[in-house]
């Protein structure tokens, strides 16, 4: 219990900190920091008057828009500043690091920080920093400011300030367009995934596979109508223009794991070099509108989701509400756009209520099955090259390995040349193809072969 020297003394307190703001906000009013000082001069009036345009931007986009800053700075002439005031810049807005407020921001040194542009190179981008240029014979002065965990909103931002609304407007309309212009995103092959700051997306370049056609062991004619389908349509999209045809598409191929689902579209990303690719698998798939905005900004482009079901069960629900962004995402681009949708599944069955549901949006489904004898002969010999084994030997082991993947016989290779090598022979024959075969075949290695992508239960005769 609180007894009444207390509680007088927590009134006292109370009433000090009453009075403490009113004297901040009056001595403040009308007041401007030393930052608002130097905005001001450059603007040619109180820029504390001045309205503020503010244009967040997805965390993929903003090297975009440094590139795009400093080519208008280029162009317009013009300098950058930094801002004192330590961490509470960053919860302050424009406006409140131009007045007097509770701390005097000043300019400063510019703060910059590493972003990726490729695969294997970054840029120093700004992370904090006001930019002072001319734009079409008026001033504008632009803060920008970087994704932070510790500001609010924590999103980057570009926030515009000038004494011309149309001026203001049109500048930032030319950054808009400059970030198109100049991205780093296009041509890309991309994935995101959670930013560190929450649930925003952020983009991760990948490097472009090289996979050709002969490495990748389909049944006859199938590898071709899924290229044509999806680079084909590309190729020629101006004849289908011309014919009213519409280019967007959705692919879904569907088959157990480790029949070379994941390799074919590898080899779809390595048929379209300069295409803007997205690829999604697992949680990231949750982006897919994102996606689905990258791919329409930087057409052509091709947006990758693998194993939507799997995703479906991990989140603990149907996979319709996956499924249906993905289709939401189809509807939103337009006929023309050239677009496509690439999905792969291991469970076909629980998709197909959802897709009939939404008839033509995805228009070829492929089956990637498990291969047939002479498939299967094709995969073990396409492993085994380059290691002094026999056909027979090999041609052998794959008629015992009936009913298995390409990733068993990839496996099995390995396997084989790891057995050579334990045994201190510089390399492997045909004892030990057959020896590690042997392994595999066992029936303590099930789970193994199930995990290899063959179904339960398979054996093969000894």
């Amino acid at each position: 219990m609180l007894d009444d020297d207390d509680r007088r003394l927590m009134h006292a307190v109370h009433a000090y900190l009453q009075d403490m703001h009113r004297i901040v906000q009056s001595d403040s009013a009308g007041h401007r920091s030393p930052l608002g000082d130097e905005l001001s001069a450059h603007l040619g009036v109180d820029a504390v008057t001045l309205p503020v345009t503010t244009e967040s931007l997805p965390a993929h986009r903003y090297v975009d828009a440094d590139i795009a800053l400093d080519e208008l700075m280029e162009r317009c002439g013009g300098r950058l500043i930094g801002v004192t005031g330590g961490e509470q810049r960053l919860h302050v807005s424009a406006s409140d690091l131009l007045s007097g407020g509770y701390a005097h921001f000043a300019p400063g040194p510019v703060s910059y920080e590493l972003r990726d542009v490729d695969a294997d190179s970054q840029r120093r981008v700004v992370a904090f920093g006001v930019r002072l240029l001319v734009f079409d014979g008026h001033p504008v002065a632009i803060v920008q400011r970087a994704s932070n965990p510790r500001s609010m909103p924590p999103q980057p931002q570009l926030e515009l300030i000038g004494a011309d609304a149309d001026a203001t407007a049109a500048a930032l309309a030319e950054i808009r367009r400059l970030m198109i212009e100049r991205s780093v995103l296009r041509g890309q092959v991309l994935s995101f995934a959670p930013t560190e700051y929450g649930h925003e997306a952020g983009a991760t370049f990948l490097v472009r596979p090289e996979v050709a056609a002969d490495d990748i062991v389909l049944g006859e004619g199938v590898l071709q109508r899924i290229v044509d389908h999806v680079v084909g349509i590309g190729d020629h999209r101006d004849a289908l223009r011309a014919a009213g045809q519409h280019l967007k598409r959705g692919v879904l191929l569907y088959g157990p794991p480790g029949t070379g689902k994941t390799l074919t579209v590898r080899h779809l990303l390595s048929r379209t070099p300069g295409t803007t690719a997205v690829v999604l698998t697992g949680s990231s798939i949750r982006f897919v509108k994102a996606a689905a905005e990258v791919a329409r900004t930087f057409a052509p482009a091709l947006v990758v989701l693998e194993d939507i079901d799997l995703v479906a069960a991990d989140r603990g629900f149907s996979p319709e509400p996956v499924l249906f962004d993905v289709l939401d995402a189809l509807d939103g681009l337009e006929p023309d756009a050239d677009i496509a949708f690439v999905m792969t599944t291991n469970h076909v069955q629980i998709l197909e209520e959802a897709l009939a549901a939404r008839p033509g949006r995805v228009d070829l489904g492929v089956e990637i099955p498990l291969p047939d004898d002479a498939d299967r002969r094709r995969l073990f010999r396409r492993y085994a090259q380059g290691l002094p084994l026999s056909p027979d030997a090999v041609d052998a082991a794959a008629d015992r390995a009936a009913g298995t993947t390409g990733s068993f016989a990839k496996e099995l290779l390995r396997g084989t040349v790891l057995r050579a090598a334990l045994r201190g022979a510089p390399a492997p024959d045909d004892d030990d193809l057959a020896a590690t075969l042997d392994g595999l075949l066992d029936s303590g290695a099930a789970l193994t072969r199930v995990l290899l992508g063959s179904p339960p239960g398979t054996a093969s005769a000894r």
